[in-house]
């Protein structure tokens, strides 16, 4: 495949990005590839090329719970086509990714010949899931998902604050806002997840993630 395409391979594991790196360089000739190590530096990133191709994203990268990076993603950037690109290659996780709308999922397992074939398929405007994953149905994990979707990005960053242990006070700190404009968000966390409790919020968060 021989165009200009701008590629963005984001994982924190240095040894990892570069294989990718490698990887891509072999699909795609020319391509002009950039890297990020966090969901941060994925955002700054993204903020500063607006004409990015395709997204090769980890989901355990630093900054994101689970499928949040994948969910925070997807409302800020909707036209851009996202790949995970993950270890955790349950079926449950691929549907997961699937039906919070990234175009394909490449197991970390894959050899470069799967790994080049899904690449080229994706950039031809192709969907590209593992076989033999059944997407009918809609499951618990489903519904959990359709509810964290749900949140505004900076309700993920304070619900992922939450499952991390801060207190109201340290969130407002380290959003540099107001201990009431936190609480008004835990008011909205808690309807959008139907919960009732902090605790319950962050057990439903937990159940999203590829770890569960």
């Amino acid at each position: 495949m021989d165009a200009q395409y701008t590629i963005v391979i984001a994982d924190d594991h240095p040894l990892f990005r570069n294989a990718l790196f490698q990887s891509v360089h072999m699909a795609i000739s020319g391509a002009n590839l950039l890297e990020a190590d966090s969901l941060d530096s994925l955002s700054a990133l993204l903020e500063k090329e607006p004409d990015i191709d395709l997204l090769l994203l980890d989901l355990k990268m630093p900054g994101a719970n689970g499928m949040s990076g994948l969910i925070h993603l997807r409302v800020q950037y909707p036209e851009l086509p996202i790949v995970v690109v993950s270890a955790s290659e349950e079926a449950s996780v691929v549907r997961q990714v699937k039906a919070n709308g990234a175009v394909g999922f490449i197991p970390k397992s894959s050899d470069m010949r799967e790994l080049i074939n899904s690449l080229n398929h994706v950039l031809d405007g192709e969907p590209c899931f593992p076989a033999g994953i059944d997407f009918s149905g809609h499951s618990d994990e489903e519904t959990i998902m359709e509810k964290v979707a749900s949140l505004t990005p900076q309700q993920y960053k304070v619900l992922g604050m939450l499952s991390d242990g801060l207190l109201n006070k340290q969130i407002a700190y380290e959003l540099d806002v107001s201990e009431a404009t936190i609480k008004a968000h835990m008011t909205a966390i808690f309807r959008k997840l139907g919960v009732k409790n902090r605790t319950q919020a962050v057990i439903l968060l937990q159940q999203s993630s590829p770890d569960h």
